[in-house]
């Protein structure tokens, strides 16, 4: 099947939550399982099997393990304006991972919003994007016996976000609250990351974090794809054959042209890690109450 992809940016008016493969329907007639949705937040730059892997581990564990029944899963891309060397513009990591999700899996989706927002977003912000748009805008989704239910947004990410979360300063302390607290959070485990010493330390939210095991061992990464493909070596196997295509169609990652963040022009500060999703930085109030970034070293993944 080939799918259509996008030129430019929808305007916010033109703008839908994709529930193309969203679940209304909850399956369960128990009224045990909590429906849930997945949120996978990161660059993308590119998509890899590893990415869309971690749903599928996800799933698997949640089915055999929880309690929760899987409504939909999204990867949400970040918005141009999260500076990390390597970023390609938002409209070709949306396109590619929509091609990755329509062409290899039966139930992802891809969310463009945060990837075409003029501002960097921080995750617990995109997690209550995607709260108001599922329940809501949509009322959540409704059971065999016709009630309806919320759905319950948790966030999808790689070992390394727990050690980041358990290290002082890294994250705040309210969006920590925000995102374990409220909605909670899926962790591929891997390999060489000492996650029980990470959930020690985040002890008062454990009940949110469920560990999800990597029985084969995967270390593909973007960053290790974006070295290929500037060394002219072959990436077939490790991304999916249409974001092949759709790389060598437009040129990508063949030099820094395409990049909107290079080691060159890049102001930050932070050292950025390759992992399903990314970190936030630490977020102090103004004296007028908004919002501002402060520069840390660690901001994040993929």
């Amino acid at each position: 099947m080939s799918m259509a992809v996008s030129s430019s940016a929808p305007t916010p008016e033109m703008y839908q939550l994709p529930t193309h493969r969203f679940k209304f329907q909850q399956r369960d007639s128990s009224g045990s399982r909590t429906p849930i949705v997945l949120v996978a937040c990161g660059s993308f730059s590119p998509v890899t099997y590893l990415h869309l892997r971690m749903f599928e581990m996800a799933i698997d564990h949640i089915r055999q393990n929880t309690e929760f029944e899987v409504v939909g899963g999204y990867l949400s891309p970040v918005s141009d304006r999260y500076v990390k060397p390597g970023l390609l513009s938002s409209s070709h990591r949306v396109n590619m991972c929509t091609l990755a999700t329509e062409e290899t899996s039966s139930w992802l989706m891809v969310d463009p919003w945060e990837a075409f927002q003029s501002e960097y977003q921080r995750t617990a912000v995109v997690l209550d994007h995607f709260d108001y748009e599922i329940n809501t805008l949509r009322g959540g989704v409704t059971t065999p016996e016709g009630e309806r239910r919320n759905v319950r947004v948790m966030l999808l990410a790689g070992s390394d976000l727990i050690a980041t979360m358990s290290e002082p300063g890294v994250w705040s302390a309210d969006d920590l609250d925000h995102i374990l607290g409220r909605y909670g959070t899926f962790i591929v485990e891997r390999a060489g990351t000492d996650v029980s010493a990470a959930t020690d330390a985040l002890a008062p939210w454990r009940r949110n974090i469920f560990l999800v095991p990597q029985m084969i061992i995967n270390d593909v990464s973007s960053t290790k794809i974006r070295l290929f493909l500037r060394r002219g070596l072959s990436v077939r196997y490790l991304i999916p054959s249409c974001v092949i295509d759709y790389i060598e169609q437009h040129g990508l990652y063949i030099d820094d042209a395409n990049m909107t963040n290079t080691p060159s022009s890049s102001n930050s500060q932070s050292t950025m890690n390759d992992d399903p999703t990314r970190r936030d930085p630490v977020v102090e109030p103004t004296i007028n109450g908004s919002e501002r970034l402060t520069p840390n070293r660690n901001i994040l993944f993929l």
